[in-house]
């Protein structure tokens, strides 16, 4: 194993994240248990299976005492020679709610001097489930990183064998001097992106109507909540009305803030929250395959729109326009303003960052994909996935959404003391996907 660089977007994550602001990802997979000690079975395959893939032995360190003087400020992932799976796999006592577990343990910030992940076992009380919460720090992985590390260590699925890739031509050291002019075209055009994005930026934030409810100043504590709605109702809505499923699912998050919000007092008149929706630009065996590549759009929900069709047009209105445009222009690109800041900046910047967040975005609504085949443990079925994103500060919900076998997880995470109701924005939305198939004439 060699050292790897953080990219950009990587350090600024690594930096930005505070005691009270964890950067981590986390993912609860629910198991069916064929015996009541699957569990710690479970939690004994797990650290046997995490010793062998390399992924999950990189620490994060500085790396000026590494030999990159080009990147003075920086970071790297490392081996770690005293790496222990026992460190970072832990079986915990029975429970009969997953997700109070969850909530607890995705406060925690993960252990900054090892390599930052962690899988929680959590057996259940009633002898025929458990849980594993998988937390994988921003900065060793994105989402679809950590999907691959989290299934290295999962029981071996079945796929279908990689094309051989063709060999590519050896690179000169020197500059191909017939493409310095294209270069000279890129810089200028990456400054009129980041030209772009900041007035983007700036008209996003004229007019904005949030609520308080998803702004609160933050406690650092943490609460989870996961749904699960039928795959089918969401293309029944789809067929009926256009767009993509990708767009029911945020109209669905709209829908059921406005009713929560309604139920809980706030009310929901006039409020159009910004909404961050990540895009992956990731791309196959690129120089940087773990590092973080993500841009964003950037919306305003129609929480304020009573009528549940009249919000899903104009969600679907707006998500297209946002793909018109494209992942690299617009408010939502922020991100890509990272790799325009030298490490130092972002070491030094890291926790200004971390509190802007509230003055790009409200609320975070992300998807994770998750492979078709059946995920097991032990022999053990995966029935529930719910991905949990971070909570930037100032904000006091965030909204991750996978589709796994026929169903839709929403996975929720609130500060726990801003939003002590979170159940009741879960029964929201599965009202809201009820009220959906009814306006469809379901």
């Amino acid at each position: 194993m060699t050292s790897d660089l953080l990219a950009p977007l990587d350090l600024a994550f690594w930096n930005m994240e505070s005691a009270e602001h964890p950067m981590h990802l986390g993912a609860l997979g629910v198991f069916t248990a064929h015996s009541p000690t699957a569990g710690a079975h479970a939690a004994d395959l797990l650290a046997g299976r995490a010793a062998a893939v390399p992924g999950l032995r990189m620490r994060i360190r500085d790396v000026w005492p590494l030999g990159f003087p080009y990147a003075f400020g920086g970071a790297a992932r490392v081996p770690d020679p005293d790496f222990d799976p026992l460190r970072h796999v832990l079986l915990h006592a029975p429970t009969a709610d997953f997700h109070a577990e969850a909530g607890r343990l995705m406060q925690r910030p993960l252990d900054r001097a090892r390599p930052p992940w962690e899988a929680h076992v959590l057996p259940g009380e009633d002898g025929v489930s458990f849980a594993v919460l998988f937390k994988f720090h921003h900065a060793l992985a994105d989402g679809l990183r950590a999907l691959t590390l989290a299934a290295a260590v999962l029981d071996p699925m079945d796929l279908p064998a990689r094309k051989p890739r063709p060999a590519e031509p050896a690179k000169s050291t020197l500059p191909d001097v017939r493409k310095l002019p294209a270069a000279v075209r890129g810089a200028v055009s990456d400054l009129g992106r980041a030209l772009d994005i900041g007035a983007s930026v700036a008209l996003s934030s004229l007019g904005v109507r949030s609520s308080a409810a998803l702004t609160s100043e933050s406690s650092g504590t943490r609460r989870t909540a996961g749904v699960v709605i039928d795959l089918d109702d969401v293309h029944h809505v789809r067929k009926s009305r256009g767009g993509t499923v990708n767009d029911v699912l945020i109209a669905v998050v709209a829908g059921a803030l406005r009713r929560w919000l309604d139920e809980r007092g706030d009310g929901s008149e006039g409020v159009a929250p910004r909404a961050l929706i990540p895009v992956s630009r990731r791309r196959p065996r690129t120089a940087h395959p773990q590092g973080n590549r993500l841009s964003g759009y950037l919306m305003r929900l129609p929480v304020d729109d009573p009528d549940p069709l009249g919000r899903l047009d104009t969600v679907r209105t707006a998500m297209d326009r946002n793909k018109d445009a494209g992942p690299n222009r617009g408010a939502g690109a922020v991100a890509l303003l990272a790799d325009h800041v030298p490490a130092l900046g972002h070491r030094l910047g890291g926790p200004l960052a971390g509190q802007g967040a509230r003055l790009w975005f409200d609320i975070l609504v992300t998807s994770v994909p998750l492979p078709g085949v059946g995920l097991k443990l032990g022999g053990n079925p995966v029935t529930e996935v719910y991905p949990f994103a971070p909570l930037a500060r100032g904000q006091s919900l965030a909204v991750a959404i996978s589709t796994y076998r026929g169903q839709v997880h929403y996975g929720l995470v609130a500060d726990a003391e801003a939003v002590p109701d979170l159940d009741l924005l879960a029964r929201s939305l599965t009202e809201e996907v009820k009220q959906l198939l009814v306006a469809c004439g379901s």
